[in-house]
């Protein structure tokens, strides 16, 4: 059983892929508790319960994908997103549909805050997956313990057919030194891992009080800046 929340289509807006034509699934729930998420329809059951639909199959999800791909003649990416939709990664709602769209030749995308850790050995079908790897830093708040764990991040890594830092800093943080501390030590063991950096905010004038910081952060120690287009665009 898995909770959708929505599914709409729009393009990448961040990291790697910024700019794809994508197909985003969004499931409800999450593992952590960040300060200023900007996905809060899918964490917040309670406050948007009418939101949140209870899937019982795979063919309903698989159903509501076509909904939007039927009419196209590409493929666009289908990324899943949350909330942390790794807390689904047992489920045959999931793993079934991810089978369907890699058998059809879609490339998917699963957006994870990279604190659960996978069997890829018991799924394999995650090896052809992307995993665009949010680790949390200490400006979305929560404890490190949580937020962070270096044995799930390696394993995406090792295993996965393509993975991507995707860091959300802020001027502050990268003023007190703290965004070069804490990225580095994630890095630690993965020092050749492929790192976008993107300014946090939720509108363009907060974006506009972190983007130039971020820039220059990622400029200085050659990481990728990763804007948030669809943001400035107007399509959230």
């Amino acid at each position: 059983m898995i909770y959708l929340v929505e599914s709409f289509y729009s393009f990448q807006g961040e990291g790697k892929y910024a700019g794809a034509p994508s197909v985003f699934v969004r499931f409800g729930g999450c593992n952590l508790r960040c300060f200023g998420c900007d996905s809060i329809r899918a964490v917040e059951r309670r406050r948007f319960v009418d939101s949140w639909r209870k899937l019982q199959n795979a063919k309903e999800l698989i159903d509501e994908i076509c909904k939007i791909t039927k009419n196209q003649d590409f493929k666009p990416d289908i990324v899943i997103t949350g909330g942390e939709p790794l807390i689904y990664w047992k489920d045959k709602i999931l793993y079934k549909t991810i089978e369907y769209f890699l058998d059809l030749g879609y490339r998917i995308t699963i957006e994870t805050n990279t604190t659960i850790k996978i069997d890829f050995k018991k799924y394999p079908l995650y090896r052809d997956v992307v995993f665009a790897m949010g680790v949390k830093l200490s400006n979305f708040g929560d404890t490190f313990k949580k937020r962070v764990n270096l044995d799930s991040i390696e394993n995406f890594i090792k295993n996965a057919k393509d993975t991507f830092f995707k860091f959300v800093l802020d001027k502050k943080m990268i003023e007190e030194k703290r965004a070069k501390k804490e990225i580095a030590y994630i890095l630690k063991n993965t020092p050749k891992a492929v790192v976008y950096c993107m300014p946090m905010g939720e509108n363009i004038s907060q974006l506009a009080l972190n983007d130039k910081a971020v820039a220059d952060f990622a400029l200085k120690y050659g990481y990728n800046y990763t804007d948030r287009l669809h943001i400035r665009v107007g399509m959230l």
